[in-house]
């Protein structure tokens, strides 16, 4: 049985992953945890989220330091924000914790990244360079000798499994760069309220023109340069990426299924459509990436729908959990 801290237990990502963990068979939740500043600190964490009220009733205990905790735990969730995982993650590892991080504080190994991206200048350069990301399909052999897990952003999940069997096949014409166009719902912006994030102010709309932190990201993951124009839309949860891309002359439908299949066949997250595209409200709740695609002459469009809070956050950081200590990967999370 391994003993884990949730640090951000309060937040979408932080409640869902504690629902996982609540149920894994090899996890002891042994403390929730929220800054010591958060108006959070001190309530249960099923007054904030009933839906798991008789179920999860452990109270959000405020942490101002990893010391508090660190000698108690074996495995360390950071769902924080990414100046908060940049300072803590390292106290934790240095206790000699697993660390998984769902912030962007090091997922990308290039320190120049987070001050243009980020606004921090990045002071951990030993642990960013050990560091493992966590694509959970595509890290697996990586991921079994990780003490830091970087679990990837939720835009970069569904964008990467999408392209990530084709640039490997080596089907794409890298002349014409893929164009990403993503819609995410209000759930991505996290759960402190924020005008321009309010359901009732929320309208389709794209933002991070050319400049969102996730592009390098993908970018620096994928191997290949991307266009990536983000959407926020008026609904709770769940991303939709339609990805428009162009093949390598004398490549096909059969070439681009058979790409898919043979990165995802033994992949239990990630299901392929042999027909039409997913919608979002077949991954809402669920932890997998569903995927579709169709073709005409050179020019490819796939679809990838996941739920930004699961697949795109916490349930890929239960996979990679699982990978990670030889569990079965859906263990909890199926």
């Amino acid at each position: 049985m391994l003993n884990t801290l949730i640090v951000g237990a309060s937040g979408y990502a932080g409640v869902e992953l504690a629902t996982y963990l609540n149920r894994h068979p090899h996890m002891n939740i042994t403390a929730l945890a929220v800054s010591a500043q958060s108006p959070d600190a001190g309530k249960l964490l099923s007054d904030l989220h009933p839906q798991l009220k008789g179920i999860l009733d452990l109270p959000l205990q405020p942490l101002s330091q990893a010391a508090d905790f660190a000698d108690k735990v074996d495995v360390v969730f950071l769902a924080t924000a990414h100046e908060v995982s940049h300072d803590l993650a390292p106290e934790f590892l240095s206790a000699g914790c697993v660390v998984f991080d769902l912030s962007g504080a090091f997922r990308v190994n290039d320190e120049n990244f987070y001050t243009e991206y980020y606004g921090f200048s990045h002071q951990h350069q030993a642990w960013l360079d050990k560091a493992v990301y966590g694509l959970a399909e595509w890290r697996h052999k990586d991921l079994k000798e990780a003490q830091l897990i970087a679990v990837p952003g939720c835009y970069p999940t569904a964008s990467q499994l999408a392209l990530k069997p084709l640039v490997e096949a080596g089907l794409l014409n890298e002349a014409q760069w893929p164009v990403i166009n993503a819609t995410s719902g209000v759930s991505g912006a996290g759960r402190k309220a924020s005008l321009g994030t309010s359901f009732c102010e929320v309208s389709l709309q794209p933002y991070g023109i050319f400049n969102h932190r996730h592009q390098p990201e993908i970018v620096a993951h994928l191997g290949m340069p991307v266009i990536f124009t983000p959407h926020l839309g008026n609904f709770p949860r769940g991303i939709l990426a339609t990805i428009t891309c162009r093949l390598n002359a004398g490549v096909g439908h059969e070439d681009v299924a058979q790409a898919f299949l043979q990165a995802y066949q033994d992949k239990p997250l990630v299901r392929l459509y042999d027909k039409g595209v997913p919608a979002l409200k077949s991954v809402v709740g669920l932890p997998f990436c569903d995927i579709g695609f169709a073709v005409k002459g050179e020019h490819l469009i796939v679809v990838a729908a996941e739920d930004n809070l699961l697949k795109g956050a916490s349930s890929q950081a239960v996979q990679c959990l699982n990978i990670r200590f030889g569990f079965p990967e859906t263990l909890s999370l199926i």
